[in-house]
């Protein structure tokens, strides 16, 4: 089949032919109609947080089961399923806890599933694989599918969708008539905001660079919008939360910046939800005896801590019901061919998130 194959960190991807082995026992063999570009592929792509080469990336995807390995019962060929990077073994202690998204069962990503035509081991980037015509994943991977969502915006709900609105809704439950700011109105940060909407905030403050992002993040659900860029950026949350500061501050893009100025947002009793990662080595300064003062709590949250049986048929229905904005999402779709130039223009902030459509192309 073929596949999107980084060789050098920093290099474009290279489309050529690799061989996928057939699934193993508990094994689920798709193949791939639409996978979205986030920017975590495009991070490991770079070498910002390791692993090893050759390897293909791509990890929010959809598409229809080809073969089962032994064991699995809870599809069929040719159902329509979303394939995510959240492998579980369904019986560590997080899992038992009812956190599988913090299995603690190892997963070696050059076990090969993956391979080039001369035997090469491919490593299985991000669990999943997906800048491909198919994937091999355990069948924890997958979530059924109707056939009424389309494939485009249903592989967005395999990673940005469920790390927004998971972020608010299960990492930080945040009540209704809270005030909340968003740093960051990208393909996360618009789900963030939908979340906050979903909530019941009183107040959606979205905060970015880009007055495009900011008149985008309104029509998601956002009551105000500031240039992070701006003079007196502390000042002007206040004013919009009555003095106080922002019950939450969610802060969705990876840039070590946002970071640092997030809890000068704060309110007492406030909660930061840390949701971008930055690349391996980065780090933030913050002085305890202020948080402690404040009775403020920073905490992460990992792939919006979701349960993918539980809440991707919510979001499903809500999609349905016109509740939760998927299509819009979608800047730009590309063939697997053009997967490099979908990924500069993603890198170059203009995209909320672009899809390549595997088959017959955009």
């Amino acid at each position: 089949m073929k596949a999107a194959v980084c060789h050098e960190f920093g290099a474009p991807l290279v489309i050529e032919e690799v061989v996928l082995r057939p699934p193993g026992p508990r094994e689920v063999q798709v193949r791939i109609e639409a996978c979205a570009i986030c920017h975590s592929d495009i991070l490991y792509a770079e070498g910002g947080w390791g692993g090893h080469l050759p390897a293909v990336y791509g990890h929010e995807a959809a598409g229809r089961v080809v073969a089962l390995g032994e064991g699995v019962r809870d599809v069929a060929p040719g159902d329509k399923v979303l394939v995510t990077l959240m492998r579980a073994c369904g019986q560590c202690r997080n899992c038992a806890l009812g956190r599988p998204f913090m299995c603690e069962a190892s997963y070696d990503r050059a076990n090969g599933v993956l391979s080039l035509p001369d035997g090469t081991v491919v490593e299985h980037g991000i669990n999943t694989g997906a800048f491909a015509e198919a994937v091999v994943v355990h069948e924890s991977q997958i979530v059924p599918l109707p056939d009424d969502i389309p494939m485009d915006a249903a592989s967005l709900l395999a990673c940005g969708v469920i790390t927004g609105i998971g972020a608010v809704i299960n990492t930080a439950r945040m009540p209704a008539g809270a005030t909340a700011v968003v740093i960051g109105a990208g393909g996360v940060g618009l789900n963030t905001i939908q979340g906050c909407a979903l909530a019941g905030a009183s107040r959606i403050i979205a905060i970015d660079l880009s007055d495009d992002k900011l008149d985008a993040a309104r029509d998601f659900g956002a009551t105000d919008g500031l240039r992070a860029d701006a003079p007196g950026l502390g000042d002007a949350v206040l004013a919009l939360t009555g003095g106080r500061g922002a019950d939450y501050v969610y802060v969705t893009v990876g840039v070590i910046s946002a970071y640092q100025g997030a809890p000068d947002l704060l309110a007492k009793g406030g909660t930061l939800v840390m949701v971008g990662m930055p690349a391996s080595g980065k780090a933030m300064h913050v002085e305890p005896a202020n948080v402690a003062a404040a009775s403020q709590t920073l905490t992460g949250s990992n792939m919006g801590a979701t349960v993918l049986k539980r809440d991707i048929p919510y979001l499903v229905e809500l999609y349905r019901q016109g509740r939760l904005k998927l299509d819009e999402l979608i800047t730009r779709r590309y063939r697997l061919e053009q997967i490099n130039e979908a990924i500069a223009d993603t890198r170059a902030g203009h995209a909320r998130r672009n899809v390549i459509v595997i088959g017959e192309g955009p």
